[in-house]
């Protein structure tokens, strides 16, 4: 078995924090055997390290390994790269396709980012660790593989699982070994020698000098956050060696290029869990149906001062309603004086023989018996049916017309006219 140190040269990673070593003598110790493994970690702490460490000191070392970036395809295609298609499976499948799985029979796949999997395809990830045979999209003929799966994410897979966007038979099948790869923040030892590791590669790269850093400068990058890890500090030092003239780095100078945290965006929670969407859906609902009682209150009192005419027996026939809608009947007649000298469509003589034509001219003028009364329902078929009738007799039975004025398709509209038999 190969030593820590010899596999670090081998594989090119650079640390010696005790975190990093634990996580490589797993690799190496999990390796001649077929267990499933799940590397995880933030983006950017160099998990790809694992699975190629993992298949060379395997058995299967001479056959294929490859890579899947299941966050990088579509949901609509992954099942092909995956497992293969059958000629004719869908649009656009011409010919048969051999899948991953059929590729790397006898060998390893690595599976990044393996949380973003849609669950459909868990499903059919599930059967290939249990026993190993799997569907081409297409076809109902089983098929063997023997492959090593080792996957990786920087999923919380437990939250995950709790939104049940991950199933959790499949993650207890994949992480049967979990190797944990540290963020670089708690790597402080190994930063300084990554920088001189890339601004040493990058010096090269370019033909150009090493760059260094001052001591001021080592201790700004020892303790920044590095939010993208490994990643981005490769890319900080790409900057500094190629912008930089001078080759001694200040601190000044780094700060430059180090992002604020300031200046980071901020991440906000903004999921809610069902219960949450319920609760508030239902308050909406109880606003929703009191103000629609309180408008229909209002309708029949409305109604009720119409035909009576004077607000004082209204208030008393009306005591109880009065206090539901204003809270309190002294308020709602002061409300209803103060508005009266405003509106001229409330002022409404009192009540006596003689003032019955007038209110019955002042029915007419404003039409308030025809705006109380109950609302005309009509249903979605017959308003529909309605304007699809008067656009097309507004231009003449074109249905091209017709259809771009309602704001469908034409073959929408034909299918409208067949459904109505108009």
């Amino acid at each position: 078995m190969e030593s820590i140190q010899a596999i670090k040269q081998r594989f090119g990673i650079i640390g010696n924090t005790p975190t990093l070593n634990r996580a490589i003598e797993k690799a190496i110790q999990v390796a001649p055997t077929d267990i499933s493994v799940l590397v995880t970690g933030e983006s950017g702490v160099g998990k790809e390290s694992i699975p190629k460490i993992i298949h060379q000191l395997s058995h299967r070392k001479h056959n294929k390994y490859i890579a899947v970036n299941c966050g990088a395809i579509p949901e609509g295609t992954i099942d092909s790269e995956l497992f293969g298609h059958e000629k004719g499976a869908f649009t656009g499948a011409t010919q048969t396709r051999e899948g991953y799985f059929e590729v790397a029979d006898g060998g390893t796949i690595f599976l990044d980012e393996v949380g973003e999997l849609p669950l459909t395809t868990q499903v059919r990830l599930l059967r290939v660790l249990e026993n190993g045979e799997f569907l081409k999209v297409g076809s109902s003929k089983v098929q063997k593989t023997n492959v090593r799966i080792v996957a990786a994410t920087n999923v919380n897979m437990f939250e995950a699982i709790e939104k049940e966007k991950f199933r959790e038979d499949l993650y207890y099948r994949l992480s049967t070994v979990d190797i944990h790869l540290p963020p670089l923040r708690e790597r402080q030892d190994d930063i300084h020698l990554l920088f001189r590791k890339f601004a040493s590669d990058f010096a090269l790269k370019y033909k150009m000098p090493t760059v260094k850093l001052t001591d001021n400068a080592v201790q700004i990058l020892i303790k920044h956050r590095w939010g993208g890890n490994i990643r981005q500090l490769r890319n900080i030092a790409e900057q500094v060696s190629v912008l930089e003239q001078n080759r001694t780095i200040s601190a000044s100078t780094l700060q430059s290029y180090l992002p604020s945290s300031s200046n980071l965006p901020a991440v906000i929670k903004t999921s809610k869990s069902k219960s949450d969407f319920s609760s508030e859906r239902e308050i909406l609902y109880k606003v929703l149906f009191d103000m629609k009682s309180d408008l229909n209150d209002l309708k029949k009192l409305t109604m009720e001062l119409m035909k009576n005419g004077n607000v004082k027996d209204v208030e008393k026939d009306n005591e109880s309603l009065i206090q539901k809608i204003y809270g309190d009947v002294d308020d709602a007649a002061a409300d209803y004086n103060e508005s009266a000298s405003d509106t001229e469509v409330l002022s409404i003589p009192e009540h006596n023989s003689n003032n019955d034509e007038d209110i019955v001219a002042i029915q007419d003028k404003y039409h308030f018996a025809e705006e109380i009364e109950e609302e005309e329902t009509l249903s979605l078929h017959d308003k529909e049916l309605e304007l699809i009738k008067k656009s097309l007799e507004r231009h003449s039975g074109k249905r091209k017309l017709a259809a771009a004025e309602l704001g469908i398709s034409e073959r929408t509209l034909y299918r409208k006219i067949k459904q109505y038999d108009l």
